[in-house]
């Protein structure tokens, strides 16, 4: 029942999302948009990129520079024999490994268009796009800016279709998280990587506003939670920030705080890393924080402004299974309090 009511609570704190989602090529391009869907591979990325996304999002399929349609999603599947369905074909690699597309989103289109990136409107992505060098990503998250922008384009749509391919019940899974590396089989069960991790952090921040709010207070930002919108990865000269927060609204100046996410305990080069993001955002970096398993006590915190957060699973075990939404309603976040004098 506990579990349950977290479940409820962090429901009612849901936030929509936008992404763009890179596709590998002009073919499987005509495949999403005649069919409605994207897909990702079997591997930890198509994994991450599913999770990620969630029913009633927006996603734009993204190609040659060039930003394709916008589109609701309307439901989530992962298919233990997709090989067999298409529409995309297998992907074979010089190394002998053959990707198929488990993961789906089926779409509902509502506006369509075909843009420029070097537009002003898809300004937000297009800077991460240009300090990673290219598509090296699967998707991109944008600010709600760009998402208003984006739904003024083209022509809307009136989809009111709901029509996906039929999946026999045994073809259909939930995929698994196991904290045993020995216990992994890709697509049903992936080991638990630092990309899940900062996805449940983000997720989990964005739907509990209370925890939020004590990370305003104590960086001592005026603001209130809904002023702010909690992003994923985002590609500074320095690097790249696991978690991006900034205000929704700017007047003047633009309040941002970055987050560094580690699996394993902190390290000094973890708070020098996040320390590098802060000064290259300069003054509209209000704070840092830094997420970890532990903390020692020989670390050496360099700023006043950067919080220090514990991150755990309530009641799991290291041989056990859980889905994705499981290990969101277990996350604990908790404070630490600075330890030098």
């Amino acid at each position: 029942m506990h579990n349950i009511t977290i479940l409820h609570t962090l429901m009612e704190e849901y936030t929509m999302a936008y992404f763009l989602i890179s596709v590998s090529n002009k073919e499987n391009l005509k495949l999403c948009m005649k069919y409605k869907m994207a897909g990702f591979t079997n591997s930890v990325n198509g994994f991450w990129t599913f999770v990620e996304v969630d029913e009633g999002d927006y996603i734009s399929f993204l190609y040659g520079a060039r930003v394709y349609n916008l589109y609701k999603v309307i439901k989530k599947v992962v298919l233990k024999n997709a090989n067999k369905y298409g529409p995309w074909s297998p992907i074979t690699f010089k190394s002998g490994n053959t990707y198929y597309f488990p993961f789906r989103l089926h779409l509902q289109l509502v506006r369509k268009f075909e843009e420029s990136m070097v537009r002003q409107e898809f300004a937000y992505v297009a800077e991460n796009l240009l300090l990673r060098g290219g598509y090296r990503k699967t998707h991109f998250q944008a600010d709600e800016v760009t998402f208003y922008q984006v739904s003024q384009m083209g022509e809307k749509v009136n989809d009111d279709s709901r029509d996906f391919e039929y999946y026999p019940p045994d073809d259909v899974f939930t995929p698994k998280i196991t904290f045993n590396n020995k216990l992994q089989v890709i697509p049903e069960v992936f080991s638990f990587k630092e990309l899940i991790l900062q996805s449940l952090v983000r997720k989990f921040l964005s739907k509990n506003r209370d925890i939020f709010c004590k990370i305003l207070q104590k960086m001592g930002i005026d603001g209130k939670p809904q002023d702010f919108e909690i992003l994923g990865e985002k590609a500074l000269p320095e690097g790249h920030v696991d978690i991006f927060i900034k205000e929704k609204h700017p007047k003047g100046t633009s309040k941002k705080i970055v987050i560094e996410v580690k699996r394993n305990s902190a390290k000094n080069e973890d708070f020098e890393q996040l320390k590098k993001y802060m000064d290259e955002l300069g003054n509209e970096c209000m704070g840092g924080i830094l997420i970890a398993k532990s903390f020692s006590k020989r670390l050496s915190i360099p700023q006043e402004n950067i919080l220090c957060l514990t991150y755990k699973f309530e009641n799991v075990g290291r041989n056990n299974l859980y889905t994705y939404d499981e290990l969101l309603t277990r996350l604990q976040l908790q404070f630490l309090e600075r330890w030098r004098k």
